[in-house]
């Protein structure tokens, strides 16, 4: 199974648990799938029974539904969209989650030098149209836009836990961070229901705890970025960490026989063009979402300079150039087989 557009797969088995002379009744697997974040986000829980995975999962889902209500950009009513209404005006006080989001983001804006940027919304949206339009987006436009661009013009005070927007005019688009940050805090609360194995996908992030019973880890296998239509030939086994695909495998438009990704650069305003796939691996899903989106604007070559600097970060580079592919990777252990998982997909 391949999950969500970056073109992630996981893989596991169930396996019984002995502990002492005593055989101690297996966890059931249980899965559940609901569309939120403009994807199908998927729960894999271990449990005891069919009625404490449901309760959890209920509640993972309604927790990453609630963080959707307040950090979407194609929600007029959400809460991000409401500040971005005062953008201009005094600092606006906002949720724990949304003041915990953008803090995180002005990190990561930090240590890429802007690579990473939640206020490039305004360029976003002009690319977001140009591919509806299979057309560039109008040149003046977009250097309009981009003037608006700048996490320097985004300040944050955490004790008033207020947020202002320098520029009026200014948007902030969440989408390289809150899925990862939704994965992880849907993976809280199904521990605070006695789950301790389980998988969150929200597309392309995906946050896990403790592994299947009797396995090293959840196996995830990164398909080919030369022939993304085939199984996955590299896999990962983890626990109690984060991982997330960022890519142009389907969100792109050709205009005159040049391709250009969904993802925007934020400090020129211009959409990333090649072909080209990052996975990241990090203590959690916020952190592999926000550098995939930021190693990739990087490109491979300043991407392998960063990726030193930070030694907790699995990277797994590909390009797509005239002679091949090119890989690149640092941090991350790739077996060409899952260990123990079945040889089909889950389904």
């Amino acid at each position: 199974m391949i999950l969500g557009r970056h073109n992630l797969a996981v893989f596991s088995m169930i396996a019984a648990i002995v502990s002492g002379p005593i055989l101690r009744a297996r966890p059931q697997r249980f899965e559940f799938s609901q569309p939120h974040m403009g994807t199908q986000v998927r729960v894999v829980v271990y449990a005891p029974d069919a009625a404490t995975a449901w309760r959890a999962s209920r509640a993972a889902f309604h927790r990453i539904a609630v963080l959707d209500d307040s950090m979407s950009d194609y929600k007029t009513s959400s809460e991000l969209m409401r500040l971005c209404r005062n953008a201009g005006g005094p600092p606006v006080r906002v949720s724990r989650d949304l003041f915990h989001v953008l803090a995180r983001a002005q990190e990561i804006a930090q240590q890429t030098n802007g690579a990473f940027d939640v206020t490039v919304g305004p360029v976003v949206r002009l690319w977001r149209r140009a591919r509806r339009r299979v057309e560039l987006p109008d040149q003046n436009e977009l250097q309009a836009a981009q003037k608006l661009v700048g996490y320097k013009n985004l300040r944050l005070d955490p004790g008033s836990r207020t947020v202002q927007l320098l520029k009026r005019g200014m948007l902030l688009d969440l989408g390289g961070i809150a899925k990862g940050y939704a994965a992880d805090a849907a993976l809280t609360v199904l521990k605070r229901y006695g789950i301790s194995r389980a998988l969150v996908a929200a597309g392309g992030d995906i946050a896990v705890s403790a592994p299947p019973p009797g396995e090293a880890g959840w196996n995830v296998g990164i398909v080919p970025l030369d022939s993304p239509s085939q199984p996955p030939t590299r896999f990962l086994a983890l626990q109690h960490a984060g991982v997330s695909t960022s890519g142009d495998a389907e969100q792109f438009v050709e205009i005159a026989g040049q391709r250009y990704s969904h993802i925007i650069d934020p400090r020129s305003g211009q959409a990333l063009t090649g072909h080209s796939s990052v996975t990241i691996v990090a203590p959690d899903a916020t952190t592999s979402d926000t550098m995939a989106t930021a190693f990739s604007v990087l490109g491979i070559d300043e991407a392998q300079e960063l990726a030193t600097s930070l030694p907790h970060l699995g990277v797994f580079f590909a390009r797509q150039t005239a002679s091949g592919v090119r890989t690149y990777e640092r941090g991350i252990h790739l077996s060409a087989m899952p260990q123990g998982a079945e040889t089909r997909p889950e389904r």
